[in-house]
């Protein structure tokens, strides 16, 4: 691109309504992506900022049933004993959830962070290095909107142990920590309002509680 570009005001109102409509998806259809659409949002994710241009995402794609099945059943016992953190009418919301598109998301995708890569010369580092770990989230978070912006939703899983993540997909880098298990595919339903406030389990929190001044 030549030139500074315009975002002009219908631009922002199209963003918004991106930023609008990005949601947490649990519901996938069973139509695999067109033919080269992953790579394109993986491409898209790695244009994220990162601390001191590490750029420490890794991306693995997940492909091998057995080891998807795998993922699935661990998710299943992780499942189980969260629910016991929960009694009466909470504990019913929690098992009428459905916390995971395993089943039926065409794409998995399990993302790690290099701890110790050595693009970026440490830069920005030394006193936080979590930001490393924040790189990663950012570049997950540009292909979330990507992928919202192309009609593909996308499902975060979290509850899964990452060492059992680890071992499962085989990976031998023992500097790669699990930042996200990602669920990718074609939403059954389009909802604007997170199904998690659809559900009664909890409201969006005003501005007001979020931000203070000194």
């Amino acid at each position: 691109m030549t030139g500074q570009p315009t975002f002009d005001k219908p631009f922002q109102d199209r963003l918004q309504e991106l930023f609008l409509w990005r949601r947490d998806v649990r519901h996938f259809k069973t139509d695999p992506l067109p033919k080269g659409t992953l790579n394109q949002l993986l491409e898209t994710a790695t244009l994220a900022p990162s601390v001191g241009n590490s750029q420490p995402w890794r991306f693995v794609k997940v492909l091998d049933p057995v080891r998807r099945k795998a993922i699935r059943d661990n998710f299943e016992a992780c499942n189980k004993d969260a629910m016991k953190d929960y009694e009466g009418e909470r504990a019913q919301s929690y098992a009428s959830l459905k916390l995971s598109g395993l089943d039926r998301a065409p794409a998995h995708i399990a993302v790690f962070c290099a701890t110790e890569t050595k693009v970026g010369q440490g830069l920005g580092q030394k006193t936080m290095p979590e930001t490393l770990k924040y790189s990663v989230v950012s570049s997950i978070q540009t292909l979330w909107l990507s992928a919202r912006a192309q009609g593909i939703g996308l499902g975060w899983v979290s509850i899964i142990q990452p060492d059992e993540v680890k071992k499962i997909l085989d990976i031998p880098h023992k500097d790669w920590d699990l930042v996200a298990y990602l669920c990718i595919g074609y939403p059954e339903e389009e909802h604007k309002v997170p199904e998690l406030v659809r559900k009664g389990w909890q409201d969006r929190l005003p501005l007001s509680e979020t931000v203070i001044e000194r």
